[in-house]
């Protein structure tokens, strides 16, 4: 469902040459000296701030100074977030994207928004793409390389989002961006070992090499092609991306190998959705809806433990008890998600009824403390995905007039599909593998029986971003979200039930131990590092009949939690985010 766009203020969108201009720097220059507080119109009084400060819970310290320098200038949580992801797109290359897609959940002046900029599939593509002639999986070809790119949808998200709601002007959001990418960013250790991992499965496929070989731990990374991509987009607007120049140069670097072509960027549009919202232990939920299975599943989540509020009573958050219930949930919505869930412009996603709370509380009544695991095939509940990757990132944002942003934004896998724009300076997605790149007809047996989520031309692929707001009579009070494929729901949800349910500060819930269950493979909880599941406790896991096994990564969540006219921001420890009050 389109909402209508009652506040677009969209500029006119006028091409100019880039030799019009005569280095970066001078636009760089022009776009910081505007970087000055907007006079509001003497007849109008400013809006009256309604907390005691703004906040930001960022996934690095440099999209955390982009938005206190926006905060300063008096933009809103729209106009910070926009600095943010641009300014991501530059320091956090493995995630942070131009070309590549996500979901922004919006509360704005009380009411709530949800933007889809998900990427879409390139009207050339089809089911079997990935396919060789015998029906099998071709390796990798949907992982990395040009055939594993979508329709990136990054940059008119952010467009869209800041001209129908942000304060300040286009340049504005974009000046920190382009400093970073002209000035340079000092790289960090974590950020190099990512790319040396990502770049032996580039070697002799992508010119990822040709770009990102020096980013060494202690050096500082500057990117001037990345700078002049920026600065065309903040001379000309959002859509200069999928009309212009830039339009261009992603076309000449797909044409031959890849299927994105200029027509596919220009008939690119973000959507604005409705929402989808629920009632949870007296707040409001407002969530992401399809194309993301996230919001859906964690609505489910949330009901379905409320409804075993008896079989939880009592029981150790994270003992053996309390994960085999927990599991047994989760095994529902994933058969569900499997089932049913995929890109609402191409199939009738039926929301309403997944999460209706009747069709919910029968689901409830299916879980019991003595199930054996396994033992019973659990059955989507109303008559089986591909594999998401883990690289993405999320910010939170709220603003002094109750205003919230939580955005959540992907290449999908570290460094998306490896294949940098040339002469752009930024990365493309492998989205693609986001879809069911084995249709059930092509598949082994065994494999899923219903193809919601298959290759087709523009449809969007399923994903699990879960961006989201919690809302106390109307007014902010959570926002969260965090990077990790099809772990985002299940993560979120330990987070958000640790905190209300179990009365958590914001630091202990994203502190607690973490695990991940879903229906396949069957049997199996996954741990992490940071919390490992060990000793006694595994123990009794193992004699209820779970195979446990560990995995590197279990989000990186990053929350702002509002308690009166006080926010509080917290990054998680597991990264090396940063959560900042700004006065």
């Amino acid at each position: 469902m389109s909402v209508p766009n009652h506040h677009a203020r969209r500029a006119p969108f006028v091409f100019c040459s880039f030799a019009r201009i005569a280095t970066v720097s001078v636009l760089f220059a022009l776009a910081t000296a505007s970087l000055a507080p907007v006079v509001a119109n003497a007849k109008t009084p400013p809006p009256k701030a309604v907390l005691d400060a703004s906040a930001v819970a960022a996934p690095d310290r440099y999209s955390a100074d982009a938005a206190q320098q926006i905060f300063a200038a008096g933009g809103n949580a729209v106009d910070a977030a926009v600095a943010m992801a641009f300014t991501l797109a530059v320091t956090r290359p493995d995630a942070g994207n131009l070309g590549g897609g996500g979901f922004m959940t919006v509360l704005m002046d009380g009411k709530p928004y949800f933007l889809d900029y998900r990427e879409r599939a390139p009207q050339q593509a089809t089911r079997d793409m990935y396919l060789d002639d015998k029906g099998n999986l071709v390796p990798g070809m949907s992982v990395v390389g040009h055939r594993a790119v979508g329709v990136p949808g990054t940059v008119e998200g952010m467009w869209e989002a800041q001209q129908r709601f942000g304060k300040l002007k286009w340049k504005q959001v974009l000046a920190p961006a382009i400093r970073y990418a002209t000035d340079g960013f000092v790289v960090e250790p974590w950020l190099q070992q990512r790319h040396d991992t990502a770049a032996k499965n580039f070697v002799g496929k992508t010119n990822f090499d040709a770009y990102f070989s020096n980013l060494k731990a202690g050096a500082t990374y500057r990117q001037p092609e990345l700078a002049q991509t920026l600065s065309r987009i903040a001379g000309d607007g959002g859509r200069e991306f999928y009309e212009g120049r830039t339009a261009d140069l992603i076309a000449q670097q797909m044409y031959g190998h890849g299927l994105v072509t200029k027509q596919d960027l220009m008939q690119y549009k973000a959507v604005w959705r409705q929402p989808l919202t629920a009632d949870w232990n007296g707040y409001q939920v407002v969530t992401a809806p399809p194309p993301s299975s996230g919001g859906v599943g964690l609505i489910q989540m949330l009901k379905m433990k409320a409804d075993l509020k008896q079989a939880f009573d009592g029981l150790e958050l994270n003992s053996a008890p309390y994960i085999h219930l927990v599991a047994q949930i989760e095994d529902r919505v994933f058969a569900d998600r499997q089932q049913y869930l995929g890109d609402p412009d191409s199939y009738k996603v039926p929301v309403d009824k997944l999460t209706d709370d009747a069709y919910l509380a029968q689901r409830a009544d299916e879980v019991s403390p003595d199930e054996v695991p396994g033992a019973a095939p659990v059955k989507p509940g109303l008559g089986d995905a591909s594999a998401e990757k883990a690289q993405t990132t999320h910010f939170s944002v709220v603003d002094k007039w109750g205003n919230a942003v939580s955005n959540t934004y992907t290449l999908n896998g570290d460094f998306g599909s490896g294949v940098v724009v040339d002469g752009g300076g930024f990365l493309l997605n492998d989205a693609m593998d986001d879809f069911v790149t084995r249709p059930a007809n092509a598949s082994p047996a065994g494999a899923s029986g219903v193809d919601v989520n298959a290759v087709a031309p523009g449809r969007r692929p399923l994903s699990s971003m879960t961006p989201t707001l919690l809302l106390k009579d109307g007014k902010i009070a959570l926002v969260i979200g965090t990077p990790g494929g099809s772990r985002i729901l299940t993560t979120i949800f330990q987070v958000m039930t640790d905190l209300v349910d179990f009365g958590m500060t914001p630091t202990d819930a994203l502190a607690a131990m973490r695990f991940h269950h879903q229906l396949l493979p069957q049997k199996t909880i996954y741990f992490e590092p940071y919390r490992p599941i060990a000793g006694e406790l595994a123990e009794q896991l193992q004699a209820k009949g779970y195979t446990l096994e560990g995995q590197s990564f279990n989000g990186d969540v990053q929350m702002i939690r509002v308690q009166g006219t006080a926010p509080e921001p917290a990054a998680d420890p597991r990264g090396v985010g940063v959560g900042r009050v700004i006065r």
